[in-house]
């Protein structure tokens, strides 16, 4: 914004005015604070190099800081016209940041701790420069955030929605199609959508690359806000035809053709012009920039800027006191003790010759296998995993941790949550059928956290947190139950329903005396 002069008074007769300078002392001030989080946060920066190193989904976060360093200077003539203006209240957004992080940190939620770290990039800037000169770089600033590695909880349900779209297009070209879950078969051959067909790389590219070139090309917000709509849309979209056109051809080359690594190439070919087009129709509503002349007119009345030093050793220290508590909590929750997980008091005989499954999560300090033969005859498998000191790699609650693993013979075809009775109280749960060439398993789990009985993760990692944050700990554990479906599911779950009546009361007892504290 352009201040304008008094009516009547030509502005071309204005004096130009002095270019604002920044002291030596404040600019020192600026960078100092502006690196003190990689400093202070360090882990956590870490790790979202380890996750753009491990991930193709993710390696684009290696030039997200260079493309903001190249906007901020690309936008760098404003600190010539605006001063420098602390803000004070930013310091409590950016104490809001820590605190997000530190939650994150309780809970052992790496996306949050990440996010956190990053908005406090932006947040310092705008203590530090004021909003007024803070708001010239609101986009270069807010685009450190795509350097995140965030999407893999959209996996899930893209791979169904692809699969939807895929069996729908086949049936409809007029081919028969047998699925059961994300696996379908034709006549020709076996497909299964698989987490590189749900399309996350093409849309977490799209948006990112939608976002760089909605910024760049377009002024008006609305121009902006409709192509990145697009980069949505369309890259999801283009997926369902990439999936479908790479089962026809597989369909009608007699799975001679995309079914190997030619599969991976059709796609990305596919995506690349995909995106052509949609980045080539987007250049004719393209908006030109501010004219230069506009873009130099001094700013009347900005005044001086006013030193940093004060407030940078407020935003470092805010910054800095976070990590430091987080590290004493650490070590106050640090239980030495070896889990010790006791036999549960079951009344009903162990028996063999249950199918072979377990459930497939990260290895916990304490796993128990146990079969169990119910009055009617069926099989009963009850399966605990106890954690304690819980780290990325061994957690209870992770987007890793799955009931059977990809390569397993049983996968997940349905899933509910239920309420049951359970040693005098009622129970939520969650159902899920597992499916294999030898049948089906119905399966009832349920998470133990903190003490308390929960079925989903944002809540079990709140409790997580909570526990932490007073110091009692967190132990974790997954209780699951199991019983073959064979010709009724119903007569399944009549006999995990009599399992949990008569014996939760012991398993919650195993888990008690587990924790000891």
């Amino acid at each position: 914004m352009f201040l304008k002069p008094p009516p009547g008074i030509d502005a071309a007769a204005l004096p130009a005015a002095a270019p604002i300078r920044m002291p030596a002392a404040s600019a020192i001030a600026l960078a100092l604070a502006l690196i003190a989080p990689f400093l202070l946060y360090w882990q956590t920066a870490a790790s979202m190099v380890a996750i753009w190193n491990s991930s193709e989904t993710f390696a684009h976060g290696y030039v997200i800081l260079p493309i903001s360093l190249g906007l901020i200077w690309r936008q760098r003539a404003w600190f010539a016209r605006l001063p420098a203006r602390p803000w004070w209240p930013g310091l409590l957004l950016l104490a809001g940041a820590g605190a997000a992080w530190l939650a994150g940190r309780m809970g052992d939620v790496q996306v949050v701790m990440q996010y956190a770290f990053v908005s406090m990039f932006p947040l310092a800037a705008l203590t530090l420069l004021g909003p007024r000169l803070a708001a010239k770089f609101t986009f270069p600033l807010l685009f450190l955030l795509f350097a995140v590695p965030f999407g893999e909880i959209f996996v899930g349900p893209l791979i169904n929605y692809t699969a939807d779209f895929t069996v729908w297009a086949v049936q409809a070209t007029g081919i028969p199609v047998l699925r059961n879950g994300t696996r379908f078969e034709l006549p020709t051959g076996s497909w299964s959508v698989v987490e590189a067909c749900s399309g996350i790389r093409y849309l977490i590219s799209s948006i990112t690359l939608g976002c760089l070139y909605a910024y760049l090309t377009y002024r008006s917000n609305t121009r902006r806000a409709v192509f990145i709509g697009l980069s949505i849309v369309v890259p999801i979209v283009a997926n369902w035809l990439r999936a479908y056109g790479i089962v026809m051809i597989g369909h009608m080359s007699g799975m001679e053709l995309a079914t190997g690594v030619d599969h991976l190439v059709y796609g990305w070919l596919f995506f690349g012009v995909i995106m052509f087009i949609m980045f080539w129709i987007g250049s004719y509503w393209r908006e030109d920039e501010q004219p230069a002349a506009a873009a130099a007119a001094p700013v009347v009345g900005a005044g001086k800027s006013a030193s940093l030093l004060p407030v940078a050793v407020a935003v470092v220290a805010v910054a800095a006191m976070w990590p430091a508590f987080a590290a004493v909590n650490e070590r106050a929750n640090h239980n030495p003790q070896p889990v010790q997980l006791s036999e549960p008091g079951i009344a009903w005989p162990q028996t063999a010759g249950f199918p072979d499954w377990e459930v497939h999560y990260m290895e916990p300090d304490a796993r128990m296998k146990r079969v169990y033969q119910a009055p009617d005859g069926r099989p009963v498998q009850l399966q605990l995993l106890y954690y304690r000191n819980q780290t990325k790699q061994k957690g209870l609650i992770s987007s890793v941790n799955r009931l059977a693993g990809d390569k397993e013979a049983y996968h997940q075809v349905a899933s509910s949550q239920r309420s049951e009775q359970a040693g005098g109280r009622t129970l939520a749960l969650r159902e899920a059928v597992m499916h294999s060439a030898d049948g089906q398993l119905v399966v009832w789990h349920v998470m133990w956290v903190d003490g308390q009985y929960l079925t989903s993760n944002v809540v079990g990692k709140l409790r997580q947190a909570q526990g932490k944050l007073q110091f009692r700990g967190d132990d974790g554990a997954l209780v699951a139950i199991a019983a073959p479906a064979g010709d009724s599911q119903d007569a399944a779950r009549a006999t995990l329903r009599a399992f949990l009546a008569q014996h939760f009361g012991a398993v919650d007892a195993a888990l008690v005396k587990a924790r000891g504290r």
